[in-house]
């Protein structure tokens, strides 16, 4: 009989450290799940600011540059796909369209001066460079923090404990795209004079 008493409470001790274990990573998966939302968050912020620009660059650029109507339907597309994305996952693949015409955009520039000299053209291409720069600091916030999830729930027996909660690794990281980093550098400078040739003494008679 005392043999079995003594079963009976080492099991409920052990019942007891591995429900106090499971309760510790389910609180912390539970902070660590919601820093990722919090972070995601400002992304979405900057990636709603970057689309509330875009309507009226385009506009400024159709003005002067009606005929390019193929990059301003991708870009309406791209930018309608992202404000209706109802998940990260969705929202990243729609960001990543959107950067790819934005880019095709920002390339037509170069075939038209006008715009180079237009004085709302610059104001928004430059609050869209600030909101570019925006963009990639919170990305990167946001993937640290997925990764600082994704560790932690990988880890044996967190992932144990994980699985019993619910909790599930999130793989909707936010990388940037290949059209985004093509975007072509738009010099708004005047160009340069073209240096003026120093004038030669005529030969002596």
């Amino acid at each position: 009989m005392v043999k079995v008493l003594i079963v009976i409470a080492i099991l409920a001790l052990i019942a007891f450290v591995a429900f106090g274990q499971y309760v510790g990573v389910r609180n912390t998966l539970v902070t660590k799940n919601e820093a990722v939302k919090a972070s995601w968050s400002q992304v979405d912020i900057v990636l709603q600011r970057r689309a509330d620009l875009i309507p009226n660059l385009v506009a400024t650029v159709k003005g002067i540059a009606q005929q390019e109507q193929t990059v301003f339907g991708d870009i309406a597309k791209a930018r309608s796909a992202l404000l209706s994305a109802g998940n990260p996952t969705d929202k990243i693949a729609a960001n990543q369209q959107l950067d790819g015409a934005l880019g095709r955009l920002l390339a037509i520039v170069e075939n038209y001066p006008q715009l180079k000299s237009n004085e709302n053209f610059l104001r928004l291409q430059d609050e869209l460079a600030g909101t570019e720069n925006r963009i990639a600091v919170e990305r990167k916030r946001y993937n640290d923090t997925l990764q600082d999830y994704n560790t932690y729930i990988q880890k044996f027996p967190n992932n144990i404990f994980a699985g019993w909660a619910g909790f599930k690794p999130n793989e909707a990281y936010f990388a940037a795209s290949e059209g985004s980093r093509r975007v072509p550098t738009v010099n708004f400078a005047p160009p340069a004079a073209a240096p003026q040739a120093t004038p030669q003494p005529a030969p002596a008679h």
